[in-house]
């Protein structure tokens, strides 16, 4: 079974919380660990883990002071889930014998499709970097029209 870690999960739902009231820098909103964790209910110390993955990927930025914390570099159409599957778990592929790897496989001298796995893992690869993270992204709640508005609608 492909499964993803729980990090890379967990990455998804902080970066889409990260993103709800503002896309990207610089105007996107600054939210930090504490904050994140409480919207998300995921533990605090697992929030800074993931967000400090995903600054070192540079999906997201640190802002520095008193009203600091991390914002997302770039619109949430601008990145593919294949960049935050990296960033958290390393390369994509379903084998150890990752794109001609060697030393991950005690086979790999004899293994008789040793290479071929290659072009699976690259459609793999494609396929999630078709995927952006606002096309997982909850759609955002449309307000109640007022009275006003649906009157005019109706008339």
């Amino acid at each position: 079974m492909l499964r993803l870690s729980k990090l890379t999960d967990y990455a998804v739902v902080v970066l889409t919380r990260l993103a709800r009231d503002g896309d990207a820098a610089p105007s996107g909103r600054v939210q930090n660990a504490f904050s994140l964790a409480g919207e998300t209910g995921i533990a605090e110390p697992t929030v800074a883990k993931v967000l400090k993955l995903l600054a070192q990927a540079g999906l997201v930025e640190g802002v520095r002071g008193p009203r600091g914390g991390y914002r997302l570099t770039r619109p949430m159409a601008s990145v593919p889930l294949s960049d935050i599957i990296v960033a958290i778990d390393g390369p994509i592929a379903l084998t150890a014998c990752v794109d001609g790897g060697t030393g991950m496989c005690e086979a790999e001298g004899i293994c008789p499709v040793r290479g071929r796995w290659d072009p699976v893992n690259e459609a793999i690869r494609r396929a999630l970097s078709g995927i952006t993270l606002a096309d997982l992204a909850p759609l955002p709640r449309r307000r109640p029209a007022s009275p006003a508005a649906l009157h005019a609608l109706a008339e």
